[in-house]
């Protein structure tokens, strides 16, 4: 034994090879945090200190490789100045360079997941053997940042710069056939030989079948490419980029542009470059909100984790109603090897949501993510039917019949009698009160919301809402079910409209009072989806229908009449009144109609401006900075009341289902990242500015307080 620590040790066997072998004692996978990186340089000192080694086989002792750098050990480090965060990163590059310099050839098995600096790692020794199943890449672009172990230097001088960016600025996950093919990985085996393959791979550099030399040489010495070449790739590489990744995500780009300033140096220099620009990326106000995202999704698996060991096991569901809504449920959860029953009053509406599950599959077999044989077996597990005799093996139903409190009562009063005694009941309603629909069971302890988002099969979110008797194993279960059915449950307390809804009103509100003072809704659309929504409030309001948010508005009036209710016509009552309901019926504030390659595409409608000039001023513009302080100041206030009312448990979770459930600019890191970059005091004095507006920009008492103490959310 050369070294052994608590993440790592280094045996030397027989035959002069040693093996670095990452196995993080108590822990399910391999990191790089501070303890790690510390053993790492302790191995690396012992191995040069060792006499008589030919080569190093790099080995994980884990199911993964090493899944990249502990984020959470590492954010205290983004708080540190550009010039401390600099040395930290040249540090630990003064390692990796270390072991990439070892005076003899080295070789790793990669068996599974390489991310992040787990692939930098890899990176630095000669040649590399993956597994077929393992995925590799470097996904830190996704945090706002890029790779800082080396990985912008070594990658564009091991496949070139076209690959490079597209692996760095990209930030996926690449399968052993890509990793090949583009020449980051040397040979791909069946995961039980992998280690053997990389002995056999370094056996064979140190019989001299294969010059380690050259190969290590292309990684230390600049980019061979003739310098109007190489200005050419990366301009073209920039430019593609920067479309992609849009101007509020600045690290792609800046790490191709970090490549390009470092291409024509030697290693060491060029990691320097890297070390600055990484630097630079880390501390913007992008980066603290993309971590802090990652941070809080962490924090929801741990929470669902905790949940799963409490739940009941689902074997068998089964979904009430098989419209769209109904089809979608039961298609996910047949995807995701949950059998379901889909049960409705007509014939009719079980081919249709029999056509919904099919053409979502459909889908899947063109873009061959799935073939037509996995395609019949995932139909074969939804079971439609027109009565409850299939209900008896039932471990959980999903009500998801029309937004009707008496025919959803009637219905769950209809399944409470059809069920077994310990089948878990949950309401997949967007409005109504859990505690309210909870009245018409026997046993309420057994029922709870589950409010997916449509469509089904693209949102993440689905709210879990607990009622006043909902007891602890009934959540645990749907969220236990959530989770299997691939998405992401965060649990929330009865209130109208629970959490998403009845924040996404005081929005719209915030809307309505806007046109009504002259603005022109098609400008509006425009600065909010600059703002960084993925579309503006009015084709929001026709994606989710016109009938379906005049019905929830009323809701929302009835549960908070002091903010959400208006003495004015609004004009989504006029345009519903008009009967234009949005992308359903193609009418909507936008004529919606269908290009030739059945793509959803808006039109202007000069109807539209008559039929508003009843209700709006004359139109006049407005500032943008207007325009986003009157729509986001409601839905920001709202957020804090929920959290104060404990609707919902954390700052986390609220960030979390504002970014899932609505879309919420994730570079703006959720609402209450959104206070805390402009300051709570200053967001109180921006409400205060609004407040001839009306109640929904009246700050809360205790938010002034903080305001008045400095504090933040987060």
């Amino acid at each position: 034994m050369i070294y052994s620590g608590q993440t790592l040790c280094v045996t030397k066997g027989e035959d002069s090879i040693v093996e670095l072998k990452f196995d993080s004692q108590g822990e399910s996978v391999n990191k790089f945090n501070k303890q790690t990186l510390t053993e790492l340089g302790e191995a690396v000192r012992a191995i040069a200190a060792t006499d008589a080694i030919k080569g190093m086989v790099v080995t994980s002792g884990k199911e993964s490789f090493i899944v990249g750098a502990d984020i959470t050990e590492f954010t205290a480090l983004f708080s540190a100045s550009e010039d401390e965060l600099i040395q930290w990163l040249l540090q630990v590059n003064t390692l990796f360079s270390a072991i990439e310099d070892l005076p003899f050839p080295t070789v790793t098995a990669i068996n599974g997941l390489a991310l992040g600096g787990g692939l930098e790692m890899c990176l630095t020794t000669d040649f590399r053997v993956m597994a077929t199943t393992a995925e590799i890449g470097l996904p830190e672009v996704k945090l706002g940042i890029f790779p800082g172990f080396g990985g912008t230097v070594r990658m564009p001088r091991l496949i070139g710069v076209d690959n490079a960016v597209e692996w760095v600025a990209s930030g996926g996950q690449n399968n052993a056939e890509k990793s090949l093919k583009d020449g980051v990985v040397d040979a791909v085996v069946e995961p039980q030989q992998v280690v053997a393959a990389a002995r056999y791979l370094l056996n064979q550099v140190i019989d001299g079948k294969i010059d380690y030399k050259a190969k290590r040489q292309e990684k230390l010495d600049p980019l061979k490419l003739p310098p109007l070449e190489n200005m050419m790739a990366f301009q073209t590489c920039s430019a593609v980029v920067a479309q992609q990744a849009g101007k509020n995500y600045p690290s792609p780009l800046a790490s191709v542009q970090a490549m390009q300033r470092h291409s024509g140096m030697k290693r060491d220099a060029a990691i320097e470059v890297e070390a600055k620009g990484f630097a630079k990326v880390a501390k913007t106000t992008v980066a603290l909100s993309l971590v802090g995202l990652f941070l809080n999704d962490q924090e929801l698996k741990r929470k669902a984790k905790k949940y799963e060991a409490q739940a009941k096991p689902i074997r068998q569901a089964a979904v009430l109603g098989a419209g769209i809504m109904g089809g979608g449920i039961a298609y996910q959860s047949a995807y995701k090897n949950t059998p379901i029953v889909m049960k409705d009053i007509a014939e009719k509406q079980l081919d249709l949501g029999m056509a919904e599950a099919t053409k979502l599959l459909s889908k899947l077999v063109e873009r061959k993510k799935i073939d037509a044989v996995k395609m019949g077996g995932i139909l074969s597990k939804i079971r439609p039917t027109l009565n409850y005799g299939d209900f008896a093996s039932v471990d959980i139903i999903v009500e998801a019949v029309v937004e009707n409190e008496k025919v959803k009562k009637s219905v769950l009063v209809e399944v409470e009698t059809n069920v077994r005694d310990d089948a878990i009941i949950a309401s997949n309603t967007s409005t109504i009160s859990i505690n309210e629909l909870a009245k018409a069971l026997k046993v309420p302890e057994r029922f709870a919301g589950m409010h997916f988002f449509n469509p089904v099969n693209k949102m993440p979110l689905v709210e879990i809402i607990r009622g006043e008797k909902t007891s602890d194993q009934t959540i645990a279960t749907i969220v236990a079910y959530a989770k299997n059915m691939g998405k992401t449950p965060i649990v929330v307390n009865d209130c109208p409209g629970f959490f998403v809804n009845r924040v996404l009103f005081p929005y719209f509100g915030g809307f309505s009072i806007l046109l009504k003072d002259g603005a022109d809704f098609q400008a509006v659309d425009k600065v909010m989806e600059k703002f960084g929504w993925p579309m503006g409030p009015a084709f929001l309001m026709d994606v989710v229908g016109l009938d379906t948010g005049i019905h929830a508005a009323a809701v929302m009036a009835k549960g908070f009449p002091e903010r959400m209710s208006y003495d004015f016509k609004d004009a989504f009552t006029v345009l519903f009144e008009n009967k234009r309901l949005g992308q359903k019926n193609g009418l909507g504030f936008y004529k919606h109609e269908t290009d030739k390659k059945g793509k959803a595409v808006k039109s202007a409608d000069v109807a539209v401006s008559e039929l508003l000039k009843s209700v709006c001023q004359p139109t006049q513009e407005f500032a943008e900075e207007e325009v986003i302080h009157r729509l986001m100041i409601p839905m920001c206030l709202e957020v804090v009341r929920c959290l104060e009312e404990n609707i919902i448990s954390s700052v986390g979770d609220a960030d979390m289902a504002l970014i899932y459930g609505l879309g919420f600019p994730p570079f703006r890191g959720g609402v209450f990242r959104y206070i805390d970059q402009m300051g709570v005091a200053k967001f109180v004095e921006l409400c205060d500015r609004y407040a001839s507006l009306g109640t929904l920009y009246q700050p809360t008492a205790k938010l002034r307080e903080m305001a008045k103490n400095g504090q933040t959310f987060y």
